[in-house]
Protein backbone atom coordinates (compact mmCIF):
# COMPACT_ATOMS: atom_id res chain seq x y z
CA UNK A 1 0.00 0.00 0.00
CA UNK A 2 2.82 2.41 0.77
CA UNK A 3 4.41 1.82 -2.63
CA UNK A 4 1.05 2.27 -4.31
CA UNK A 5 0.45 5.59 -2.53
CA UNK A 6 4.02 6.70 -3.32
CA UNK A 7 3.23 6.14 -7.00
CA UNK A 8 0.50 8.80 -6.93
CA UNK A 9 1.94 12.09 -8.23
CA UNK A 10 2.52 14.84 -5.67
CA UNK A 11 1.03 17.36 -8.11
CA UNK A 12 -2.46 16.05 -7.29
CA UNK A 13 -1.92 16.76 -3.59
CA UNK A 14 -0.44 20.17 -4.28
CA UNK A 15 -3.27 21.15 -6.62
CA UNK A 16 -5.85 20.16 -4.01
CA UNK A 17 -3.94 22.07 -1.32
CA UNK A 18 -3.92 25.19 -3.54
CA UNK A 19 -7.67 24.76 -4.11
CA UNK A 20 -8.19 24.86 -0.33
CA UNK A 21 -8.56 21.22 0.66
CA UNK A 22 -7.50 20.14 4.11
CA UNK A 23 -5.32 17.07 4.65
CA UNK A 24 -8.39 14.96 5.35
CA UNK A 25 -10.11 16.37 2.25
CA UNK A 26 -7.10 15.50 0.11
CA UNK A 27 -7.17 11.97 1.46
CA UNK A 28 -10.95 11.54 1.10
CA UNK A 29 -11.32 13.15 -2.33
CA UNK A 30 -8.07 12.27 -4.10
CA UNK A 31 -6.04 9.53 -2.43
CA UNK A 32 -8.86 7.21 -1.32
CA UNK A 33 -10.54 6.95 -4.76
CA UNK A 34 -7.14 6.22 -6.32
CA UNK A 35 -6.19 3.51 -3.83
CA UNK A 36 -9.59 1.77 -3.74
CA UNK A 37 -8.50 -1.01 -6.17
CA UNK A 38 -5.31 -1.57 -4.15
CA UNK A 39 -7.30 -1.73 -0.89
CA UNK A 40 -9.69 -4.28 -2.34
CA UNK A 41 -6.78 -6.32 -3.74
CA UNK A 42 -5.04 -6.31 -0.36
CA UNK A 43 -8.25 -7.34 1.41
CA UNK A 44 -8.82 -10.20 -1.08
CA UNK A 45 -5.28 -11.48 -0.53
CA UNK A 46 -5.63 -11.15 3.24
CA UNK A 47 -8.91 -13.08 3.19
CA UNK A 48 -7.41 -15.85 1.05
CA UNK A 49 -4.38 -16.19 3.34
CA UNK A 50 -6.54 -16.30 6.47
CA UNK A 51 -9.07 -18.66 4.91
CA UNK A 52 -6.35 -21.19 4.04
CA UNK A 53 -4.38 -20.69 7.26
CA UNK A 54 -3.54 -24.07 8.69
CA UNK A 55 -0.55 -23.74 10.98
CA UNK A 56 -1.55 -20.81 13.18
CA UNK A 57 -5.00 -22.31 13.77
CA UNK A 58 -3.33 -25.57 14.70
CA UNK A 59 -1.09 -23.77 17.18
CA UNK A 60 -3.48 -21.31 18.78
CA UNK A 61 -6.97 -22.83 18.77
CA UNK A 62 -7.69 -25.51 21.35
CA UNK A 63 -11.39 -26.23 20.74
CA UNK A 64 -12.31 -28.31 17.72
CA UNK A 65 -15.58 -26.38 17.32
CA UNK A 66 -13.59 -23.23 16.51
CA UNK A 67 -11.26 -24.78 13.91
CA UNK A 68 -11.19 -23.14 10.48
CA UNK A 69 -12.27 -25.05 7.41
CA UNK A 70 -8.78 -26.14 6.35
CA UNK A 71 -8.00 -27.71 9.71
CA UNK A 72 -11.43 -29.32 10.01
CA UNK A 73 -10.96 -30.81 6.54
CA UNK A 74 -7.61 -32.30 7.54
CA UNK A 75 -9.10 -33.78 10.72
CA UNK A 76 -11.97 -35.25 8.71
CA UNK A 77 -9.49 -37.60 7.04
CA UNK A 78 -8.70 -40.56 9.29
CA UNK A 79 -5.40 -42.30 8.42
CA UNK A 80 -6.07 -45.18 10.82
CA UNK A 81 -9.14 -46.43 8.99
CA UNK A 82 -10.86 -46.00 5.67
CA UNK A 83 -11.97 -42.43 4.98
CA UNK A 84 -15.12 -41.36 3.22
CA UNK A 85 -13.52 -39.68 0.22
CA UNK A 86 -16.82 -38.63 -1.30
CA UNK A 87 -17.75 -36.61 1.75
CA UNK A 88 -14.22 -35.26 2.02
CA UNK A 89 -14.24 -34.01 -1.59
CA UNK A 90 -17.68 -32.48 -1.08
CA UNK A 91 -16.37 -30.69 2.01
CA UNK A 92 -13.30 -29.48 0.10
CA UNK A 93 -15.51 -28.13 -2.68
CA UNK A 94 -17.70 -26.29 -0.19
CA UNK A 95 -14.63 -24.88 1.56
CA UNK A 96 -13.41 -23.34 -1.71
CA UNK A 97 -16.81 -21.85 -2.58
CA UNK A 98 -16.58 -18.60 -0.48
CA UNK A 99 -13.14 -17.79 -1.89
CA UNK A 100 -14.36 -18.35 -5.46
CA UNK A 101 -17.45 -16.19 -4.91
CA UNK A 102 -15.35 -13.34 -3.48
CA UNK A 103 -12.87 -13.63 -6.33
CA UNK A 104 -15.57 -13.59 -9.02
CA UNK A 105 -17.48 -10.70 -7.48
CA UNK A 106 -14.38 -8.53 -6.95
CA UNK A 107 -12.36 -9.62 -10.00
CA UNK A 108 -12.59 -6.20 -11.66
CA UNK A 109 -10.99 -4.49 -8.68
CA UNK A 110 -8.39 -7.22 -8.30
CA UNK A 111 -7.17 -6.86 -11.89
CA UNK A 112 -7.31 -3.06 -11.67
CA UNK A 113 -5.40 -3.01 -8.39
CA UNK A 114 -2.62 -5.20 -9.72
CA UNK A 115 -2.28 -3.52 -13.11
CA UNK A 116 -2.72 0.19 -12.33
CA UNK A 117 0.16 2.46 -11.52
CA UNK A 118 -1.76 4.96 -9.39
CA UNK A 119 -3.20 7.14 -12.12
CA UNK A 120 -6.79 7.30 -13.26
CA UNK A 121 -7.76 8.28 -16.73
Amino acid sequence: MINFIDGIPRELDEAAKIDGCSYYGIFARIILPLITPALITASIFSFMWRWDDFLSALLYINESAKYPVSLALKLFCDPGSSSDYGAMFAMATLSILPAVIIFISLQKYLVEGISTSGLKG
